[in-house]
């Protein structure tokens, strides 16, 4: 009798190889995103889509605060066209940084989602930034 692990069959190497490598092109994690801050070689903009007030409160270092619904062709012209753009929010709880993505890719955009969000980033003990009040 097989485990509870293997009672469905694992899918083919190749349909595996498919799906992770479409998941790694749509997403990226905290400690990718914290080496990348860290290096020299920050090749993105970091967006937290939460609230101004969650914001200032603590965000991702370098992150630039703009929150879903402010996501237009005119506010997004600020950046070239080829500009990477990760987005988060509060975490697995929140679809904010979904709806940011699919604003994102509705203007052509290259996005990935930070996994995790701030409850990510906080899990993983990375340190933030505040708003001075």
């Amino acid at each position: 009798m097989p485990s509870p692990v293997s009672e469905i069959v694992a899918a083919p190497s190749g349909l595996a190889r498919q799906h992770f490598q479409a998941k790694l092109a749509l997403e990226t994690d905290c400690s990718d995103v914290e080496a990348a801050i860290a290096s020299t070689t920050k090749d993105f903009v970091l967006l937290d889509v939460r609230s101004p007030s969650l914001y200032a409160e603590g965000h991702v270092p370098t992150a630039i605060n703009l929150p879903h619904g402010k996501i237009t062709r005119n506010r997004m012209s600020e950046w070239p066209a080829e500009t990477l753009f990760v987005v988060y929010c509060a975490g697995p709880h929140c679809n904010g940084a979904d709806k940011a993505a699919l604003k994102l890719a509705q203007l052509d955009r290259p996005v990935k989602l930070m996994i995790g969000g701030i409850t990510g980033w906080a899990d993983e003990g990375f340190a933030f930034e505040t708003e001075a009040a």
